[in-house]
């Protein structure tokens, strides 16, 4: 392990990850991935272990630790073979959570943020809309207010926990004529009428609950509100550099967990008498693989660290899920490619892995959209700096 970057204690803890990760929720991951459905005891598990509130304040139940334990979490994560499983965690812990922690007020963290870091609640959040994909700021929901409550209506779609989550962060518009300058955020209880949910039918992530989400003249206390009324737009942006790094993170882990199962089975299958990782195509060929994954990792810890230190990292991050997710996909094509006609069954480890790694480059921003902010940062010398409060 890098030392650069992991202490002993880092180490200790991957350890007891790992440990907990195989006896806790792997016996499950099968029955989940077929079902659809995570069952609710794990998350409880998960709380009394501390693991969601790795870096969340001490005040709030939370251990309040570097993000590098963070980066730990989403690695071993990835190294059980359940995306949906994953997403379903870091959903909770890194979009939900985090902006509750950050913009929620005393009484909200209360209510909602402590439990979540306890496991008694699950969150998700919604911002991407039907018509809408990757355009935030061209979101259609609206939040209208009337005396002490919001009214919202609209719909939401591709959320993560979106079915069985017990509150909502929702992105709105509070005042649709000034687009972007006019988006809020709020958190809703899951059992507030007006609320329905549908689930989606995925390629991978088969664990998670993905749903499309409508709100139908919802009434949500104006002290739901997170943060200032209109300027969520910037709260959103604010936090795309941990959401986008945190997946720059997954894919790197996730090839990582396929190269070191294919090197695994390579030196076991024989075929013309000798063992395949003895041939020279095969053993060239790992190596470009794992060169382009180790170059990702390595890149996402640099990036880790800096964010750590309070660095703005909005240009980084962005990089980090572009390339790795891309790298992600191609490795575990490959990957799948050296299992021969073993790499098409589902008894083995692969299809899931190539259906699951699919999502990288489409979620929490496309690589098109990315190209596209990264164009405006490079070559047009746009600036982005964060939200001062």
């Amino acid at each position: 392990m890098n030392n650069m970057y992991f202490t002993e204690e880092h180490n200790l803890f991957r350890n007891s990850l790992k440990d907990f990760l195989q006896k806790e929720v792997v016996p499950h991951i099968d029955k989940w991935e077929k079902t659809g459905t995570i069952d609710s005891f794990i998350w409880k598990k998960f709380g009394d272990m501390g693991f969601f509130g790795i870096h969340y304040p001490e005040a709030y139940g939370g251990l309040n630790l570097d993000l590098f334990y963070t980066v730990i979490l989403q690695e071993e994560l990835q190294k059980i073979n359940s995306g949906g499983f994953a997403a379903a965690v870091w959903a909770h812990v890194y979009l939900a959570m985090t902006h509750l922690n950050a913009e929620g007020n005393e009484v909200i963290k209360q209510k909602y943020l402590v439990p979540s870091i306890a496991g008694d609640k699950i969150g998700c959040l919604c911002i991407t809309e039907p018509l809408g994909g990757s355009d935030v700021a061209g979101m259609r929901t609206t939040a209208i207010r009337e005396g002490d409550y919001y009214i919202v209506n609209g719909s939401k779609t591709f959320i993560t926990n979106g079915v069985y989550s017990d509150y909502l962060v929702v992105a709105v518009k509070t005042n649709p004529e000034l687009g972007n300058k006019g988006m809020s955020i709020l958190v809703v209880d899951r059992d507030t009428e007006g609320i329905s949910a549908t689930k989606l039918d995925k390629l991978g992530w088969r664990a998670s609950d993905t749903a499309e989400i409508a709100f139908d003249n919802v009434k949500i206390p104006v002290n739901n509100l997170l943060g200032v009324e209109n300027e969520g737009f910037g709260y959103i942006l604010q936090h795309f550099s941990l959401e986008r790094l945190v997946m720059g993170v997954n894919a790197h882990a996730r090839a990582e967990y396929a190269l070191d199962y294919v090197l695994n089975y390579m030196s076991e299958r024989k075929a013309f008498g000798k063992a395949l990782d003895k041939y020279q195509a095969l053993r060239h060929k790992f190596v470009d693989l794992y060169s382009d994954m180790e170059i990702c990792k390595q890149f996402n810890y640099s990036v880790a660290y800096r964010l750590e230190k309070g660095e703005y990292v909005v240009k980084e991050a962005s990089i980090s899920k572009l390339k790795s997710t891309k790298m992600a996909d191609e490795v575990i094509y490959e990957c799948l490619q050296f299992l021969g006609g073993y790499g098409y069954m589902e008894d083995y480890p692969l299809a899931r892995l190539l259906r699951d790694s699919r999502l990288g480059p489409i979620g929490g921003g496309t690589s098109e959209i990315l190209r596209e902010i990264l164009s405006k940062m490079i070559i047009d010398k746009k600036e982005y700096k964060p939200v001062t409060k």
